[in-house]
Formats: structure tokens, sequence, C-alpha cells
């Protein structure tokens, strides 16, 4: 496609996206509240009513002003101010309800809102967390949505309702005197302009605002849920300075925004009391000929003043609409991207006996897809068979783990379960059929049956307890005042290291997978813990398809099969005693755990 020329005019493709993409979001943020049409239909009613008694006030005071200065009587004066006051008493309860009923209908929009874009976020794929820090998602999910929230609840009644001033009052102008109002209406192209430039930058300025409050976010997250490791190196203030470098930086881009803000504002307000003025000079003319009597001059700069407001108002209003097309492309780009890995619709196999076989597999990781970490894998897992898997650190034994819980999906090869590629089999289901205890395993900040029962979640109490027995874990949950109902804490920073184990293998036990992946599961254990741990996996492993990642000898010397991994391929593979024979790298390994 021929690119045009610097001279010329014509959007370049980049600008035309831009203004599909404006065009797009602000169409879904709109279409957010069709469900809520019922709701907002009644509130819309009630905006009318309570818009229509504020239009009608101005010409009542007119007919107020002229009676007094015609002379009408006491009478009269009285009965034009009741009706003015009955006036405004429908007009607030009306602006009440009108207030209730789109604030409800916006708070219901933006929890839907809030549950897609989680639900969007949590159905994708491992190597999209890979790529995206946790900062940034949460900063979707409040910050974002928040803005979003503004939009279309209060911001949007407010729209509405200016709007319908503006309108109305523009109306009973022409209708009051043409003349007047087009003297008034002078103004009304260079507000339009004003507004446009204004949206165009405001909305690059708003995202960049929003990406920085993210990296602030990130940096937060980060180092909140690592503060033992920053209170263990007392750098407290350089993540002080960190934190304070980030939101420096959200600073100065939403001081620059206020900057627009505050020009724009200007411009407004100066345009507006500019229009009165000519008003004021116009009308004072026509009054002395003749063509208008006190009284409608009153309610002409009555209704002049309500367009003058409803305009700065809508400006204002303009501002956050623009925030939040560019909160919006960041929400809406999440909602929409589709997981590389898709959970559904795949096929469910009948009966699972756990024959995992990786053939031919290349793997690289999202972050560094130029470093195969994988080549040409070949592994094969049987029934009932434990498989140890050892070697030098980054040889990518975690990562086979990883492949074998579908947690990424090969470049080249396939995993086989059953005869049945991964790719074939719905990956929810597959996931449930295999089961990982890690070396650090999470633990949820709720009590210790809820994690225990995150490995079935229809299990009884009994069920859990009984899992809880076979992964030695009832006694000392037992010693808790609160037993089993005693809280984890995050990440379940209340319980040892054997604790948190023996939790979960207990889960992974109430999970009853047909495939086992241990990754290092004993090697952060002291002496004690690591015998308790592993009498429950012992029980754990029997009957099942298991893969052992170890590098003490203690764990691997009992395995039906050992395969060493060096740099991303098969070394070596036999037995512990038909390995030691080889005088391979299997013996070395073992060698220089001997002399640690």
């Amino acid at each position: 496609m021929e690119q045009p020329s610097p001279e010329s005019t014509t959007p370049t493709p980049l600008e035309s996206d831009e203004s599909r993409s404006s065009k797009l979001d602000l169409k879904r943020i709109r279409n957010l509240s069709r469900p809520e049409w019922g709701t907002l239909a009644l509130g819309t009613l009630a905006l009318i009513i309570a818009t229509g008694t504020g239009l009608t006030a101005p010409t009542l005071v007119g007919h107020l002003v002229d009676g007094v200065t015609e002379g009408n009587g006491r009478e009269a004066l009285d009965q034009a101010a009741l009706l003015l006051l009955g006036v405004f008493a429908i007009g607030g309860l009306a602006a009440a309800f009108r207030s209730y009923l789109f604030t409800v209908a916006g708070e219901r929009v933006v929890a839907r809102l809030r549950v897609d874009l989680y639900t969007a976020v949590i159905q994708q794929e491992i190597g999209f967390f890979d790529l995206r820090r946790t900062g940034e998602l949460t900063n979707r999910l409040a910050s974002d949505t928040t803005v979003l929230q503004n939009a279309v609840t209060v911001n949007l009644s407010m729209a509405l309702r200016f709007g319908l001033q503006a309108l109305g009052s523009i109306a009973i102008l022409l209708w009051t005197s043409w003349k007047l109002t087009l003297v008034m209406l002078a103004v009304v192209p260079l507000v339009a302009a004003g507004a446009g430039i204004y949206g165009r930058k405001l909305r690059i300025v708003s995202k960049q605002v929003q990406d920085a409050l993210a990296v602030s976010s990130e940096v937060a997250e980060e180092t909140l849920s690592g503060v033992r490791t920053v209170r263990a190196f007392a750098r407290e203030q350089n993540e002080v300075a960190r934190y304070g470098a980030a939101v420096q930086e959200s600073f100065r881009l939403a001081q620059y925004r206020a900057k627009l803000g505050a020009i724009f504002t200007g411009w407004i307000s100066f345009l507006g009391y500019g229009a009165i003025a000519a008003v004021l000079w116009y009308g004072g003319v026509m009054l002395s000929e003749g063509e208008l009597s006190f009284g409608q001059l009153t309610s002409f700069l009555l209704y002049t003043f309500t367009v003058a407001f409803s305009i700065g108002a809508l400006s204002g209003l303009w501002s956050d609409f623009a925030r939040a097309a560019g909160a919006s492309e960041r929400v809406f780009e999440l909602i929409d991207r589709l997981p590389q890995v898709t959970s559904v619709d795949g096929t469910k196999l009948t009966q699972v006996r756990g024959e995992v076989t990786i053939q031919n597999v290349h793997f690289a990781y999202p972050t560094r897809p130029d470093v195969d970490v994988l080549q040409g894998l070949q592994l094969h897992l049987q029934p009932d068979r434990v498989v140890a898997l050892v070697g030098p650190s980054g040889g990518g034994k975690s990562t086979v783990a990883a492949l074998i819980c579908r947690l990424y999906d090969p470049q080249q090869g396939a995993v086989v379960l059953d005869g049945t590629p991964y790719s074939e089999l719905d990956a929810h289901w597959l996931r449930q059929q295999v089961g990982i205890v890690s070396q650090e395993p999470i633990l949820f900040a709720t009590s210790i049956t809820d994690n225990i029962r995150y490995g079935r979640l229809d299990a009884t109490d009994e069920d859990v307890q009984t899992a809880a027995k076979a992964a030695n874990a009832h006694e000392f949950i037992s010693a808790f005042p609160e037993g089993y109902e005693t809280l984890v804490g995050e990440r379940g920073v209340r319980l040892s290291g054997g604790q948190k184990q023996r939790i979960a293998i207990a889960r992974a036990l109430l999970k009853d997978p047909a495939v086992l992946v241990l990754d290092e599961a004993t090697s952060a254990l002291d002496a004690e813990s690591e015998h308790l741990v592993q009498e429950a996996l012992d029980r754990l492993m029997v009957g099942r398809t298991t893969l052992v990642i170890a590098h003490r000898l203690s764990t691997v010397k009992d395995a039906d099969q050992v395969v060493v991994l060096d740099g991303g391929t098969v070394a070596e593979s036999g037995q512990h005693d038909e390995l030691l024979a080889r005088e391979g790298l299997y013996k070395r390994l073992v060698e220089r755990q001997f002399q640690a």
C-alpha cells in the first residue's frame, strides 16, 4: 500500500485506527448500560421532569418581575411566588429520583464490567501473566474501572441533564427573541473547536496517567509482597525512593493534564461571560427600543445563565468522558484478548490411565522466545511408576512440570495423555487429572479447611480431615486453638514450611489426580519435616503416574526410572544403580552432593 506523503492531509493508517478505536470505545462505554435500559428509562423520565421544571422557572420569574413593574397587585405576586415554589419542589423530588436511579444502574454496570474483566484476565494463559505484572492488572481492575464507573453513572446522568437544559433553554430563547439568541450563540463554534482540541489531547494524556499509576501499583505490590526480603536487606528507603519516583511521574503527567484542563476551563469561562456581556448590551438596546419588556429581558438573562452554566458543565464532563475513553482502551483490550491456551470445548476422556508422553518437544518461554529451554525432549511416564527428573539448574526440569500441567504449550512437538495430544483435550478437565506439589506451595489467606478443600470443592469436612491425616497434617492442625478453621495468612505466612507443604499434599490427595508432579517438594525442609512430608508423599504416589523433580539422593534413588536432563535434552536415563555405574553426568551430580 502506498504511504501518504508528509504534506498530505489524509489521515495515516495509525490515525485512522485511533479514530476508529476512539469511536468504538465510546460506543462500548454507552453499550455497557444497555441491560439497565429499564432503570435508565425511569431515570430519564425523572430527568425530563426535573429539567422541565428548571426550564419553566425563568419564565415564571419573568412574569413575576413584570407583575411587580406593572403593578398587578399583591395577590398576583403571592400566587406567582407559590407557583414558583411548587415548581421547585417538583423539580427537587424528580432530581432525587433521577440521581438514585442513574447511580444504581451505573453501579450494576460497573460491577458487571469488573466481573467481565476479572473473568477475562483469570482465563488467560500463564505466558500472559509472565509478561504482565500483578500490580498492572490490579490497577486495571481498580483504577480504570473506577474511571469508567464515573462515566456511566453520575456523569451520564449529568450529561443528559445539562444537554437537555441547554437545548431547552436555547429553544425558549429563540422563541423569546431570535436576534438576541443569535448574539448569544455566536460563541458556540469557538466552544466546540476548543472542546475538540482539548478532548484529543486529554485522551492521550489520560491514558499516560493511567499507565503511570499502573507502574506505581506494580512497584507497591512487588515491594509489599516481598516485604520480608526488603526488611532483611534493610532496603526500605530504596523502595520508598523507587515508589516515590513512580508516583512523581504520574504526578507530572497529572499536572500536565490539570494544566490542559485549566486552559480549557478559562477559555470556556471567558466565552460564557463574554456571551452574557453581549446579551446584556444588545438586550439593553432592545429594551430601550421597546422590543423587550423588563421581565422578558430578566427571563432571557436567566436562560442565558442556564445555557452558559450547562455548556460549562458539559465541558467538564467532556474531560471525564475523555479520561474514560482512555481507560476503556486498556479495559477492553484485556476483555477482548483471547487466551492462547483454551480451557473448554476439547475432548474429555472417559477413563484415564495416566500414561504421559512428551514427543520431540521444543519450548521457549514467552518472556524469552529466542532461548530454547527444551530442545527435542523425549520422555515417557507410565501408570503406577515413579520417574525422577534430575540435572543441573536451568536444564528444563521445572519446565517439564509446567508442560505436563499444561501451563504452557510447546512451540514444537506434543504432550500426549493416553494417546490423545494435550491440544485436543479440554484444558480445564485435563488440569483436574494432574496434581502438583511444588517447593513453595501457594496457600490462600483463608482457613486450613478452605485451602485443603480447594482440591475438591464438594468435599465434606470428613473428606478434608481424612486427606489431612494421610498427609501427616491432622496432628499439628488439631493443636491450633481454632483447629481446621485456623487462618493461614497471606500465602500461608502463619505456617512453617513443613506445615504448608503437608497442607498442599492434603489438597493434592483430595483432588485425587491420575498424574502427579512433585517439583522439589522436600528440598526446602529440615530433616524432621522432610521425614513427615516424605511419608505423606509416599502415600500420595501410590497408584499414580508420578514425576519427581529433586536434587536429594534420598528422594531419587527409589524411583523406577531416573532421567537426567542437561541443556533441554535427555542426557541419561535408567535406574539409580545403573546410572551410577555409567560414570556419566548422574554420577558426577551424586558425587557433588556427597562432597557438599
